[in-house]
């Protein structure tokens, strides 16, 4: 006994040949000629007897699947069992593919069947083909289909519509429900059907604990099926006598709606359940064209696909989330009894899709996380780079290959940072500018873009940091100007310079180092929080207008680092920092993610509170005032520098509170 298949390295074609090796016969793949590795990897990882599975080359786009006059009268009388498996299954496919795969492809594998005289021709079909049916669809029915706009669907119908009109060759179609992985094993080959809504649960399960109960939709009942119950079925039913001219479901008879099915694999996954179920179908009793055009405003169509692209759900899977069809299988059920052969249920084995979804196919896995990947000559500022944080960024960012531009005011220290990079091979260029100068900050600009053409990440880094009482500051209001001079204005100014040429190239990060005084609302910090509270508002401002520009902001809410410019209070010396290294390390993962807002959970946490309980809150910043006073250097009193230095009580409330500034 002789066997055909087209198909045989795709998902369900390989485990449809394993099936068959289990036989006697012989087996002809029909491999591209481009697709021979392809084709001797399947095989590898198989197992295939290659004596036995002989690639035939040819071409589905092509009139007999590209066979030679040679390869047919080779074939020609041999091939009993013809099964033809190669088709798109993607939603998301261009119209124009999916029927030359499909629909030119299925007639070319017919006149293919006829040219060799095949015993039967077996059709893998989809349900696809019932199109968007509002009721029971029979495995008699098929002119009955409704709802066939989708290219998706209406190509899989009319495909196999030109099976069910072959004359010169017997038939079977076999129409598989949404194919899922192995039910021993969990292999897939791609993101498809349920899949697509994995990494939304792994978001759920990375913010909240999976006890935490949830609120989603119901849906329409969704039939799942493992690839290894398709494949045991068809070749079983394929061999079995007298059934030319059938269709078959190959479906579950008890098909879960969409909300038993996420909960089903929000199990498996450990993440959050929906506790709280909505049926989507509610919704029908607001009129069609009130529904279109809600979703058809701007901001909601918007807003709707930044959530898609961020679970990395195709918009046209949303259709099927109220899915009409329900699948009645009695030919199959028939054909199948006394083989064994049944669908599992699904909580049985989606722990093994999870797992091997996980491991494999999570779209995570792909993404290049490396920092090397973000910044490969891209040109980076990064104000304050000669020491502290700035400086240990530029080494990052330089050492990644990054065409790093570093700024500062102190022209010595600068240039020798610029050297040592440059000797370790980092393109660097080094650049003097007073930052709290407004027109130095235009010729910064200016002769940056001059020398690179552009700016691709601008970290606005160089700070001034005063650590002073409000009693203190009365005589002291140059504090709070200077503060906001560089701090928001300095930082504002180069902003504003580097942006035309970001929008203009629609690309572009703006990283603003702020502190987590401005979520813990710091005592003594009033001029500094205030600097850098303004700048977080104004980029919390610009990101409604610029991000569908393609520019990015990120504020790091950085906790108390080691640098020179907490120097002037000692009693920092006994309290938990940062150094400079793990402060860069932010940094570079902001680059990397592009979040827009980077902070430790002490600092969210005391956000919270005050929003939450302001004045308890307010009683535990009271304390710390009380419990940390002002400086020697604060007070102007440069001979208590020496004698200054951290209490017990003063280090132990600093480490509960750990890289908050008092």
């Amino acid at each position: 006994m002789s066997y055909f298949v087209t198909g045989a390295t795709g998902f369900i074609g390989r485990f449809l040949v394993s099936n068959l090796l289990k036989r006697k016969g012989t087996i002809h793949v029909l491999v591209r000629k481009d697709s021979q590795k392809k084709f001797d990897a399947t095989a590898k990882k198989m197992g295939w007897d290659l004596k036995r599975v002989i690639p035939v080359a040819g071409d589905m786009t092509q009139p007999k699947c590209g066979l030679t006059a040679a390869q047919l009268r080779a074939l020609n009388g041999k091939i009993k069992h013809f099964f033809h498996l190669a088709a798109i299954y993607d939603l998301t496919a261009s119209a124009q593919a999916q029927r030359v795969a499909n629909i030119d492809g299925t007639q070319h594998a017919l006149d293919l069947a006829a040219a060799i005289a095949a015993g039967c021709f077996h059709h893998t079909s989809s349900i696809a083909a019932a199109g968007l049916y509002s009721g029971v669809f029979r495995e008699d029915m098929f002119d009955e289909a409704e709802g066939l706009d989708d290219p998706y669907l209406r190509t899989k119908h009319d495909s196999e519509g030109l099976v069910r009109n072959e004359k010169r060759v017997k038939w079977r179609i076999y129409r598989p429900g949404m194919v899922v992985g192995h039910s021993q094993t969990g292999e897939m080959d791609k993101i498809d059907g349920p899949y697509y809504f994995f990494t939304f649960l792994k978001k759920l399960r990375e913010m909240l604990p999976p006890w935490m109960p949830m609120l989603g939709l119901e849906g329409g009942r969704i039939n799942i099926i493992p690839v290894d119950y398709v494949v045991d079925a068809m070749d079983h039913i394929a061999h079995k006598p007298k059934l030319d001219g059938h269709c078959f479901h190959l479906t579950d008879p008890e098909p879960q709606r969409v909300g038993e099915v996420l909960n089903t694999f929000a199990r498996a996954g450990h993440t959050p359940e929906m506790t709280m179920r909505i049926d989507a179908r509610m919704f029908a009793f607001v009129p069609a064209g009130i529904r279109g055009a809600v979703t058809n405003l701007p901001p909601v169509k918007r807003f709707i696909g930044m959530l898609l692209r961020d679970f990395k759900i195709p918009k046209e899977v949303m259709k099927f989330i109220t899915y009409p069809t329900r699948f009645d299988n009695r030919e199959t059920e028939r054909a199948l009894r006394g083989s064994g052969i049944k669908v599992p249920n699904l909580d049985s084995y989606a722990w093994r899709l999870w797992d091997y979804w996980e491991r494999h196919l999570d779209p995570d896995l792909f993404v290049d996380r490396t920092l090397k990947g973000k910044v490969r000559n891209k040109v980076v500022v990064i104000t304050g780079g000669s020491s502290g944080i700035g400086l240990a960024t530029a080494e990052k960012v330089a050492a990644a290959g990054a065409v790093t531009v570093i700024v500062a005011r102190g022209e010595a220290e600068l240039f020798k940072a610029r050297d040592e990079m440059k000797a370790l091979g980092g393109k660097v260029f080094a650049y003097t500018a007073d930052l709290a100068d407004m027109a130095d900050c235009d010729r910064l600009v200016k002769q940056v873009l001059a020398d690179h053409g552009h700016v691709d990440i601008l970290v606005n880094n160089a700070g001034r940091s005063i650590r002073r009482s409000i009693e203190l500051s009365y005589d002291r209001f140059h504090d709070f100007e200077r503060t906001m001079q560089l701090n928001y204005f300095g930082s504002l100014r180069l902003i504003m310079g580097f942006m035309p040429k970001m929008t203009e190239r629609r690309k572009g990060h703006i990283i603003n180092i702020s502190s987590i005084g401005v979520l813990a609302n710091s005592p003594r910090f009033s001029a500094y929080v205030a600097s850098k509270a303004a700048l977080d508002a104004w980029s919390r401002c610009a990101q409604g207008e610029l991000s569908g520009k393609g520019i990015s902001f990120t504020t790091i809410n950085m906790p108390l680092v080691k640098t020179p410019m907490i120097a002037p209070t000692k009693m920092y010396d006994s309290v938990p920092t940062l150094t400079p290294d793990e402060a860069a390390d932010l940094v570079v993962k902001g680059i990397i993610e592009r979040p827009s807002r980077i902070a430790t959970r002490l600092g969210i946490f005391a956000s919270v509170v005050n929003a939450l309980a302001p004045k308890a809150y307010e009683v535990v910043m009271s304390t710390a005032f009380e419990l940390f006073p002002d400086s020697a250097a604060a007070k102007g009193d440069r001979k208590g520098l020496k004698d200054e230095h951290a209490s017990n009580e003063q280090i132990a409330f600093a480490s509960l509170m750990r890289g908050v500034h008092w």
